[in-house]
């Protein structure tokens, strides 16, 4: 990395520079699609920057177990190449998580105070896997809103924090909201707005979609809609947006979902198969000027920068998606003043968390051909036995047969609360040793839950409930 001297004059000049493009990283990585756009100036920009360093641990400094089967740190953990110029690589090791918001268009033009939010698509990255997911969450469903509001449409959320002065506005309400709705902590915001949207489409000369059957699309504006024929076309801002928007299809809000996923991974093929990185940063300072007073986040200039860094490396076969929907996950519902609502199952809702936000990427070729206790042995996970029944010593016991099976249990204790049934609770990736333990102690899919804490002196909690005292298979 350079360390020449700078002049006033360069410093400033890099210092907008940079700040542009990383303005700009910001929308990409807020729509879903966050991309090298630190290719040039930035290198230069941060060598006289002083970072600030995000949540977790230096990736240098961690020793992350690598996928099963495989024998080094995975390429995207690795330093970047020396040759060409690149960004810093993002330090952290823990999960990132950015909820992103798009504003009802129709609030904004009635102008009748604070709008809802017409769309909640959250995003995870796993920087130590190199995985990463979506989950988009449907505006009608009918949840609990934190600080006293009570029970609402999640669209409405942002809307109460808002127009209520809370602190944080909308998007801390709108976070809290859906933190107590998945339970997982989320670290980030990005609110978009539509014309931020289109412009960016149209400047990478739009995006490939391919539509699966004929719909009917209406861009923002008066008596514009236009029919969509069956097939892989480009299609320009206004219509990617309106496409993205479509409501009026069979599957209405759940249709929509699945086609601002397919928009957001459009958008991110056409800047990678494309190449069209320097022509971006050369019409930086014009894009900015445009579409930075559309995009809101509190995501900071350094973090943008190194996420954009990490979230580019992760091939689109570690992307998982997912959408809230019926019947799965929510039910119909009618509310006491006749509204239509989504009713949500949560511990399904949590399921389908669980898979969007452990390691989605593709199987180890080796762990297809190994047997279970095999690979509980390579994941070594750190085991906790809570007992959490009357039974006094139950946790000792079963510590004690648990580790005759293979399992590697570090601690024994009692539990703070009563339990009926035995839970599981995992802190990080160790999916094998969590379903040995599932089958052995035959426990039920929705006592299984999923905590973000990498810092955790253990991977696997185990809760023991009376169901275990009254029926367990130890000698």
């Amino acid at each position: 990395m350079d360390q020449t001297q700078d002049t006033p004059s360069s410093k400033t000049t890099r210092s907008m520079s940079g700040l542009r493009i990383a303005l700009l990283a910001i929308f990409i990585l807020a729509a879903g699609v966050t991309a090298y756009l630190t290719y040039i100036s930035v290198r230069d920009f941060v060598a006289s920057w002083e970072m600030t360093n995000l949540p977790g641990i230096s990736v240098r400094d961690a020793t992350p177990t690598p996928r099963l089967g495989t024998t080094s740190v995975p390429a995207f953990l690795q330093e970047p190449p020396v040759e060409g110029p690149t960004p810093e690589p993002w330090d952290g090791a823990k999960r990132v998580t950015v909820l992103v918001m798009g504003l009802d268009y129709r609030d904004w033009a009635a102008g009748e105070g604070p709008p809802r939010t017409d769309t909640m698509l959250l995003l995870t990255i796993d920087p130590v896997n190199g995985t990463a997911g979506m989950l988009s969450v449907p505006r009608d469903l009918w949840v609990n809103i934190p600080g006293g509001f009570g029970y609402g449409r999640i669209n409405t959320a942002y809307q109460l924090g808002e127009g209520n002065r809370l602190p944080g506005g909308g998007p801390q309400l709108a976070m809290d909201t859906v933190e107590e709705l998945l339970g997982v902590p989320i670290d980030y915001y990005a609110q978009i707005d539509f014309s931020a949207f289109e412009r960016f489409i149209d400047e990478i000369g739009g995006v490939k979609i391919d539509v699966p059957e004929k719909i009917v699309v209406d861009p923002l504006g008066d008596n514009n809609a236009k029919t969509l024929k069956p097939g892989r076309q480009t299609l320009p801002g206004d219509l990617a947006l309106a496409y993205a928007r479509a409501r009026k299809t069979e599957g209405g809000d759940f249709d929509r979902a699945q086609r601002q996923q397919q928009v957001i991974m459009g958008i991110r093929d056409r800047i990678l198969s494309f190449n069209m990185l320097p022509t971006l940063i050369a019409k930086s300072g014009t894009l900015y000027q445009e579409l930075s007073a559309g995009i809101h986040t509190n995501l900071s200039l350094d973090e943008t920068i190194k996420l954009a860094w990490l979230a580019i490396q992760i091939p689109e076969e570690n992307i998982a998606k997912g959408v809230i929907s019926p019947p799965e996950q929510v039910n119909l519902y009618k509310t006491l003043e006749g509204d239509e609502v989504l009713k949500p199952i949560t511990e399904k809702i949590r399921l389908l968390r669980d898979e969007i936000f452990t390691d989605s990427g593709p199987t180890s070729p080796l762990a297809t051909n190994m047997e279970i206790t095999d690979l509980l042995k390579a994941e070594n996970a750190r085991v906790s036995v809570m007992n959490g029944t009357y039974s006094a010593g139950l946790a000792a016991e079963t510590a004690d047969y648990l580790k005759t099976q293979g399992v590697n249990v570090v601690e024994a204790g009692n539990a703070q609360q009563i339990a009926t049934y035995t839970e599981v609770t995992f802190f990080t990736g160790k999916p094998y040793t969590v379903k040995y333990l599932v089958e052995l102690m035959k426990i039920d899919a929705i006592r299984i839950y999923h905590v973000n804490d990498p810092a955790s002196p253990f991977d696997i909690s185990i809760t023991l409930g009376t169901t275990w005292a009254n029926d367990n298979p130890m000698p």
